[in-house]
């Protein structure tokens, strides 16, 4: 309870229940980070008292025995491109850090869609995911579990904010649910003809055209922008971004349309998880009280890279996609002045076929300074943070980025562009004042960026402010449990949006 400026106590709000829906989530299906906040935040909601559950397709890769997946009453039809394809469910428990505390995961099964090796990027993806979005709500039902809040992730859900306002707009089990919808990536927007909508069951009802070069072609997040009771996006400064032409996707003017329902909440790491001093993929474990010891993770990492074990020199590490929104065309135009300095560089990602080659290229030609690692390997990533003295994240845009929050779990200091999460979570070392955990440039050309790290190069030589730096790095908290605290005021304001709208379609 909590006492009012009268003094008298004001009734706790009752919790929550929250259905989080999207097309992948660790440990169980991944193709990018989305899954590791699908995998992370039910967990923290449900730490912070929260009825939360969690649904994704099941796909041929999540092995029911491994995760001990259990059926879920009976199978039932669902309608998709005017057919009816039968589903049915399996369920698993996630536990959180907490005593007695698990989540559960259910998962939409249909061979004919889901059961294959991948998670997306097949020709029918329109039809794949307005199945999965339709099972979603027909699940309700068949659960008989009705939420408060429906939190939808991505392209591949956005079409469930949608139905809600539309076919389900007048059943009264669905009437009093709000939704809430997250942008991940601004870019992936899930595009496809026309004849989506009616695949979807909603070709009657009004939609938004995307500015796109092809107006036939329908942005199933602009269904969810445009019908979602709240909007949010992965980082605050990103969340205003998006807002204009430049970072904005041909979406800006759909986005603007709705601003005063648009917010920014950045993610958070699963701090159990990405935790130096205890984690079992790294050489050596290490706090922030046992610095020296990280530098036998560096003699490890240069070691199994086969690069000279040199303590003194600074090591650069990146793990990324490689691609140009990554920074790639900018650095590669100052790899090689870089490598000329006494520097070691280590690369892991996969990507554009260019840059596969040209990094492959460097690596032959410094072989003493420069090594490539064309995979993604989690456990060979979290080496990279642990060994690596800075971490470099030269986004042209970055919605939030979660790299640069694990590399400063580390002490392992990035040097990034400040934009979108960046921005937010890493501010630039102030020298005299002592203020900052890492180093940033403004502008996305390759002079500020070779800029930064020469700065970040020359600071590394005076060891007691670089170890400082480091230990400032590694007290900054991105745990999930700050994050998860701003997802309920956002599920409460979206509640209190939801209802506003009700009651004026009522008038």
């Amino acid at each position: 309870m909590s006492a009012n400026r009268l003094g008298q106590k004001e009734p706790e709000l009752a919790p929550l229940k929250i259905l989080v829906v999207a097309a992948e989530a660790v440990p169980f299906a991944k193709v990018g980070h989305v899954a590791e906040v699908i995998g992370s935040l039910p967990l923290a909601l449900k730490n912070l008292g929260h009825d939360v559950r969690v649904v994704i397709p099941r796909y041929g890769r999540i092995d029911p025995i491994k995760f001990d997946l259990k059926p879920v009453g009976d199978t039932f039809k669902v309608p998709v491109n005017s057919q009816l394809e039968n589903v049915y469910l399996t369920e698993t428990t996630v536990p959180t850090n907490q005593p007695h505390h698990e989540v559960p995961f259910y998962f939409v099964n249909n061979e004919k869609y889901f059961d294959r090796e991948g998670i997306y990027s097949y020709p029918d993806d329109d039809e794949r995911f307005v199945l999965f979005c339709r099972s979603v709500l027909q699940m309700l039902l068949h659960l008989q579990w009705q939420p408060d809040i429906i939190h939808c992730h991505d392209w591949h859900t956005a079409i469930i904010p949608n139905l809600l306002k539309t076919l389900y707009a007048h059943d009264p089990f669905y009437q009093k649910i709000a939704s809430v919808y997250t942008i991940h990536n601004l870019a992936y927007q899930g595009i496809f003809g026309h004849r989506v909508l009616e695949i979807a069951g909603i070709g009657d009802y009004g939609f938004v055209y995307p500015q796109q070069d092809d107006s036939t072609a329908i942005s199933l997040m602009s269904l969810g922008i445009q019908s979602a009771d709240a909007i949010s996006t992965v980082s605050p400064t990103y969340a205003k971004e998006i807002l204009t032409p430049q970072y904005g996707e041909n979406m800006d003017g759909i986005l603007n349309q709705r601003q005063e329902r648009l917010f920014g909440i950045l993610n958070g790491i699963n701090t159990d998880y990405f935790n130096p001093a205890t984690d079992r993929f790294i050489h050596t474990n290490y706090d922030i009280n046992n610095l020296a010891a990280k530098a036998q993770d560096k003699t490890d990492l240069q070691s199994s890279f086969m690069l000279p074990v040199k303590p003194k020199v600074p090591l650069i590490g990146m793990v990324t996609r490689l691609a140009n929104q990554k920074g790639l065309d900018i650095l590669a135009q100052i790899i090689e002045p870089l490598l000329h300095l006494d520097v070691q560089f280590a690369l892991m990602g996969t990507g554009d076929q260019y840059y596969h080659e040209l990094f492959e290229q460097i690596a032959k030609k410094y072989p003493d300074k420069a090594t490539v690692t064309f995979t993604f390997n989690s456990a060979l990533a979290q080496r990279i943070y642990a060994g690596s003295d800075m971490l470099m994240m030269p986004s042209r845009f970055e919605p939030c980025g979660l790299n640069q929050m694990i590399a400063m779990r580390y002490g392992t200091i990035p040097i990034v562009r400040s934009t979108g999460g960046l921005a937010d979570t890493v501010e630039n070392l102030d020298p005299y004042t002592g203020r900052g955990n890492g180093f940033t440039f403004e502008e996305y050309e390759p002079d500020a960026l070779f800029t930064a790290l020469k700065r970040a190069i020359e600071i590394y030589k005076y060891a007691p402010t670089w170890h400082e730096l480091m230990r400032r790095a590694m007290k900054t908290d991105h745990s999930w449990r700050v994050s998860a605290a701003r997802y309920v005021e956002l599920y409460r304001k979206a509640q209190v949006f939801h209802t506003a709208d009700t009651l004026q379609e009522v008038s």
